[in-house]
């Protein structure tokens, strides 16, 4: 398969069965993390790997909608940013995150990315919340959450006819 072929094929999926993550295919995906660029190779990203049931339930509930999926999920890795090392710690944690996606991917292990930075639960901050419930400073920064697992309900990959190439603009 191609990178593009692979682009293509990368979906979100927010249903997952019980099948476990083996732990070779967990290393690759948080290697791929580890290999991601960040602005003047500074790596402000750390990536805590989070598998008790009673912890992604409680994850699925840090935003007022959009993470319940968590807590269905075999593994979830909470992508943490530390901005007194780099004040790329957003971009850095997205690039880490797709890097993350798009080894799931490859890997026919489901995954989706929950935002959780400038998200909320009743007014409260999403990112005060995975903090308070993974125990982590709080001059640490949450860009979101990747939740992984096997499932049967991986959406069909998008075809190069479904891309916008409206959004394509040259300028001469």
């Amino acid at each position: 398969m191609t990178l593009f072929e692979l682009m293509l094929k990368r979906r979100s999926t927010r249903k997952f069965n019980d099948k476990e993550i083996s732990k070779k295919d967990l290393d690759l995906i948080l290697q791929s993390a580890l290999s991601a660029p960040s602005s003047m190779n500074r790596k402000p990203c750390s990536f805590m790997v989070v598998e008790r049931p009673e912890t992604l339930k409680e994850l699925s509930q840090s935003k007022d909608h959009g993470a319940e999926l968590i807590a269905g999920a075999n593994k979830a890795i909470v992508v943490v940013g530390d901005p007194i090392i780099a004040d790329t710690w957003i971009e850095d944690s997205s690039i880490a995150l797709t890097y993350m996606h798009l080894m799931a991917t490859e890997l026919d292990i489901g995954s989706c990315w929950v935002q959780i930075h400038l998200r909320s639960k009743n007014g409260k901050d999403s990112e005060e919340i995975v903090r308070d419930i993974l125990k982590i400073d709080s001059h640490y920064r949450i860009v979101g959450i990747m939740a992984l697992g096997h499932s049967d309900d991986i959406p069909k990959p998008h075809g190069f006819e479904d891309l916008d190439k409206s959004k394509i603009h040259f300028l001469v």
